[in-house]
């Protein structure tokens, strides 16, 4: 059920009823900010984010009590002008020109105020991350998310099991060592089979997708960096995830997220054509700075990898079931190749700033520290956040245009699904199964020791 403070903000009415010109669109509504305050800050302290939502009200203040002067005084200004077209006499005519000028004077100086206020407010108002659902669970760590499901058992061997990296060397699959002298570390190359199972992992994801009536993309790899900003990534800064391309105003993308969302970043859906359900193929590049250790071992934690997301445009009385929707696509792919998996509820503190919700899927990976689970998708709802920094609107039936909501999924991330795979479906005579909804797409069922 959707808390009272998140049906406020939904409505838009904030913004239908300001008559000041919004000049910059911020991921929450500044007059939601101001008249929620508390709720806010709140938000903020159970995100564990830094953000000063007392000064984003300070500055929202400020601008509005700017733009008014300014109104007023380009009034005056144009009853001077008004006043000059008269007859005159010498004296009148003086001073008028030296009110002109004054007033000219003042609106230069207001304008440039203005300007260096919304800067800051812009500035401010980005670490705003959005309301969480109120059942999200509180806390601050994966300890803290919630497990609401399971889906099959832990795979029990009768053999000591191997990590995928063991089992990738003795296949002749991966190959860490060479891509970390050709690329630096966090690299790797597939080979051999693994190339094909990548290949089978993508080709299934997308023709369940296209089942389900998404619309297939192959997107570009870079994007503008105003559509990352946009989204809600943060293209520069030492906790930046992405990488930037120098000298210009570009970034490698981390997600099909970023490109999908801005498919229809400055435009006005038509109502009818909602939900629009697009699935994206990319490769993914991400920085993971400060990654380490076993639970970035191997395939777990890349440099860049191979993914279908799902993205969707939809209204914002659908989005919840949406989410729903989006998530048990999600199971549908991992019951399908027989992967134990479970559903986690995302906590405050790992939920990123555009989402309102998130799931995750943990697959049981038994090479992960003696048998652990690990994250393998996720899927968010981000209501309205996304769509009003991309201005992504629909005209509703009352014929004003209110803002959609963009929800975001993982259908497959292949790295971390190759690990699954290795892992779960591995034999005593060290070769490995393929399960059987990918055979037809790889061509073969087993992978073996070569020679």
């Amino acid at each position: 059920m959707i808390c009272t403070i998140y049906k406020v903000r939904d409505t838009k009415e904030y913004l239908q009823e300001s008559s000041a010109p919004v000049i910059i669109l911020t991921m929450l509504d500044y007059k939601f900010i101001k008249e929620n305050l508390e709720a806010v800050k709140q938000n903020i302290a159970e995100r564990y984010m830094q953000a000063d939502a007392d000064r984003v009200v300070s500055l929202y203040d400020e601008r509005n009590t700017l733009l008014r002067e300014l109104e007023e005084q380009r009034k005056n200004r144009n009853e001077n002008a008004l006043s000059m077209k008269g007859k005159l006499d010498p004296e009148t005519r003086a001073a008028k020109i030296e009110e002109g000028k004054q007033l000219k004077e003042k609106i230069a100086a207001l304008e440039a105020r203005l300007a260096e206020v919304e800067a800051q407010l812009h500035a401010e108002g980005m670490r705003i991350p959005n309301m969480a659902h109120p059942d999200a669970p509180r806390g601050k760590e994966d300890k803290d998310n919630l497990e609401i499901k399971r889906v099959g058992a832990p795979t029990v061997f009768s053999f000591e099991p191997k990590d995928h990296v063991q089992l990738g060397q003795e296949l002749d699959l991966i190959d860490f060592d060479t891509a970390t002298r050709v690329s630096g570390t966090k690299f790797y190359y597939l080979k051999n089979e693994a190339v094909l199972l990548e290949m089978a992992l993508v080709r299934f994801a997308l023709e369940k997708l296209r089942s389900k009536g998404f619309t297939l993309f192959e997107t570009p790899d870079i994007a503008r960096t105003e559509i990352l900003e946009g989204i809600g990534f943060n293209p520069r800064g030492a906790e930046s995830n992405v990488y930037t391309i120098e000298g210009e105003d570009t970034c490698l993308i981390g997600t099909a997220e970023i490109t999908l969302g801005g498919y229809h970043s400055g435009s006005i859906l038509e109502k009818s054509t909602l939900p629009l359900k697009l699935a994206g193929v990319s490769h993914c590049f991400r920085r993971e700075a400060g990654a380490a250790g076993q639970f970035s071992k191997g395939l777990y934690r890349v440099h860049q990898f191979t993914k279908v997301e799902m993205f969707v445009y939809t209204l914002p009385e659908d989005s919840d079931a949406m989410h729903e929707q989006l998530r048990l696509i999600e199971e549908e792919i991992f019951s399908d190749m027989g992967i134990p998996f479970r559903v986690v509820d995302t906590c405050t503190g790992d939920l990123g700033a555009p989402a309102y919700r998130k799931w995750d899927l943990e697959a049981w990976m038994p090479g992960r520290n003696n048998g652990e689970w690990g994250e393998v998708t996720s899927t968010s709802n981000c209501t309205d956040f996304q769509a009003r920094r991309l201005n992504v609107k629909f005209k509703d039936d009352d014929g004003k245009n209110k803002y959609v909501h963009m929800l975001n999924g993982t259908a497959i991330a292949c790295s971390r699904a190759i690990i699954a795979i290795m892992e779960n479906f591995q034999q005593a005579d060290g070769s490995i199964r393929i399960p059987d909804v990918l055979v037809p797409f790889c061509g073969f069922s087993e992978i073996r020791r070569k020679g």
